[in-house]
């Protein structure tokens, strides 16, 4: 009889893995104003929070905002506006030096080389990719990444005089998981 029980036990086990590994990992396309794609984003979830690994090309030389936004639609129509503000479910000021921030979807600045290609790699554990818990990504309206002209500043609020949106990528679960 416990044999039989513990084969049940271990057999539902297995079977709510692969639902729970849905929602550790997502992608994301970048794209420019023009509607061109310049670049993707993996998205995976970890015990230090969310990391993202991100390339893109076709920027400008030097430091870059780089955010999650709180809507996940990136229409370059209209400068990416569609994607919102930054991600901020906790209601926070802006940015890493101000004492009642930073939001959510802040991240570090990230710099692209001489010939524009940017290689981003951070820990954002602010954020989640498991439903249920606070930063969850995938609410009712999704959530972008965000690539800016300009560096942030880390403290101007609302959105760290971070320039004009440059690229813009919606995040979506990742396939086959």
């Amino acid at each position: 009889m416990k044999t039989k029980l513990m084969a049940c036990i271990c057999g539902a086990a297995l079977m709510t893995a692969p639902a729970l590994a849905q929602d550790q990992s997502a992608m994301a396309t970048f794209m420019n104003t023009e509607g061109e794609e310049v670049g993707s984003a993996e998205l995976m979830q970890t015990e230090a929070g969310v990391e993202i690994t991100a390339t893109v090309s076709g920027l400008t030389e030097g430091e870059h905002g780089f955010h999650i936004h709180e809507t996940g639609d990136c229409d370059p129509s209209n400068g990416f506006d569609s994607a919102g503000g930054h991600y901020n479910p906790t209601d926070n000021q802006h940015g890493f030096d101000n004492p009642e921030g930073p939001h959510a979807g802040d991240m570090e600045n990230q710099v692209a080389d001489v010939d524009g290609n940017l290689s981003a790699d951070v820990v954002n554990d602010r954020v989640s990719l498991i439903e249920g818990e606070e930063g969850y990504l995938f609410d009712e309206d999704g959530s972008a990444l965000m690539i800016h002209a300009e560096a942030d500043d880390y403290m101007t609020d609302p959105g760290g005089d971070a320039g004009s949106r440059v690229a813009c990528a919606v995040v979506e679960p990742a396939d086959g998981m």
